[in-house]
């Protein structure tokens, strides 16, 4: 049985590529266990980025074929997406060796530290790499257990998404998709919004309220009228509306460019990235840096030198009045906030998005042909090829074409190309001299290959043109 990080010493992940496995694997590591693990993208004879970054982090990998595991092996992860009828899962059943999934390892990290867990259906991994940048400048050298690599990190040649801290403080994305948000027992939960997104809003409630029940102090978004309803001291909570209650209180919003701006109490802030709601998300981390005592001035300065996250509005290039941003947005809501946070940057936005999973794009039909339609301008255009099918058994009963089709009947400028890599060859003679092209899509391991790929086909003159 399996009860607190001091009841094992080996361990294997299954799926250790993953964003959510790696950063356990990376933090188990820094804190002195002995870490191995398999992924099926892990492949003889072939380069794999984290594979390489794993082993050099002295993490042992291997092929999805059950060779790393053994009798010595104290502890067996895996995530939701593994089947027990893996080859790997039915041999650690047959060594006995226990296993348990990756929230329940993360909620063992979590009890073994101050945690601050941060939840919401949207902007959870950008609101951790701030709290963890203002933590770290204030001198507190916290943990972090992120969905996503800083870039501050990446820049030292890691992942990017896992630190373990000399501090008492930990901060960790809390995932409310698979429901294990419940599992968390942290000193202080944020929740940043509640929007539909894998589960319907009702079941979404009762897993915050679960979350907030687990929490010692609850801070929330007093702008999102879901969350709103979960408050516990509204003096903690904050919001984007002047005219809010709330104890933090945005003022004075500008975006020019790349930067955004805004003020708290008389507190002026300064950030390198886009859009309103990395503003509000800004405030998250700020409000609960205040809770625990650190001053506003050095929240702000703090954020000054915030570098961004991986996939998160990722400036890919900048060329000759031509820009191309990459970007995680995959629900109805952060799709429409991605389009919005792009608009003030040029002219003319187009952008391309890859619905992921079949289920859920069925589920979200409605929503995301009304999300993106009330985001676009006159001169905007929506783009989108065939949804992303990871695998399994889901019934292909809709195509990222019937969203085309009901956004071309609001009159919006909506197109389907089917097969991604002809995007650049049809796209081409949309593009105007002020232009950026938005790319966004998630799940996909061969997402940032590909965005690369599109800049490498753009040739930007001064005219517009674009060559192949």
């Amino acid at each position: 049985m399996i009860n607190s990080l001091d009841d094992f010493q080996r361990v294997f992940f299954i799926g250790i590529a993953g964003t959510g496995m790696s950063a356990l694997a990376q933090y188990l590591k820094g804190i002195g266990k002995e870490v191995s693990g398999s992924d099926r993208y892990f492949i003889a004879g072939k380069s794999n980025e984290i594979k390489n970054k794993l082993e050099a982090e002295d993490i042992k990998c291997f092929e999805q074929n059950g060779e790393g595991i053994n009798a010595s092996t104290q502890l067996f992860v895996v995530s939701t997406a593994i089947e027990n009828t893996l080859y790997e899962v039915q041999k650690a059943k047959q060594l006995h060796i226990p296993i348990i999934k990756r929230s329940e390892l993360l909620a063992l990290i979590a009890q073994s530290k101050k945690t601050i867990a941060v939840g919401g259906t949207s902007g959870k991994s950008t609101t951790v790499a701030m709290l963890f940048d203002i933590l770290d400048y204030a001198g507190l050298q916290p943990g972090i257990i992120s969905g996503a690599g800083l870039t501050r990190l990446i820049k030292q040649n890691k992942i990017g998404n896992a630190q373990v801290g000399k501090g008492e403080w930990l901060i960790i994305e809390a995932d409310e998709s698979d429901g294990s948000i419940v599992q968390y027992k942290s000193e202080i939960g944020i929740l940043l919004n509640v929007d539909k997104d894998h589960k319907d809003l009702h079941e979404l409630m009762l897993l915050f309220k679960q979350f907030k029940n687990n929490s010692n102090a609850f801070i929330v978004n007093q702008n999102n009228k879901h969350a709103a309803t979960l408050s516990q001291n509204i003096q903690d909570d904050f919001s984007s509306d002047e005219n809010s209650l709330a104890g933090f209180v945005m003022k004075d919003f500008m975006q020019q460019g790349f930067e955004i701006s805004f003020n708290i109490k008389q507190t002026k802030f300064k950030i390198n990235t886009l859009g309103k709601h990395n503003a509000e998300n800004a405030m998250a981390a700020i409000a609960a840096a205040n809770y625990i005592s650190i001053d506003l001035n050095i929240c702000s300065k703090a954020l000054e030198n915030y570098e961004g996250i991986y996939r998160r509005h990722q400036i890919i290039g900048n060329r000759n009045g031509l820009i191309l941003i990459d970007d995680y947005a995959h629900n109805p809501a952060k799709c429409a906030a991605s389009i919005k946070a792009c608009q003030p940057v040029a002219k003319k936005l187009i952008a391309w998005f890859q619905p992921h999973g079949y289920g859920p794009t069925k589920f979200l039909h409605h929503d995301f042909v009304t999300e993106i339609a009330a985001a676009l301008r006159p001169q905007d255009e929506i783009w989108m090829s065939e949804i992303f099918y990871g695998g399994g058994t889901a019934v292909k009963d809709i195509s990222a074409n019937d969203l085309i089709k009901d956004l071309k009947a609001l009159n919006k400028n909506a197109f389907f190309i089917e097969q991604r890599n002809d995007l650049i060859k049809a796209v081409k003679k949309h593009i105007i001299e002020d232009c950026v092209i938005l790319l966004m899509g998630a799940r996909d391991p061969s997402l940032e290959a590909f965005a690369k790929f599109v800049w490498n086909r753009l040739d930007c003159s001064f005219n517009g043109t674009v060559f192949d």
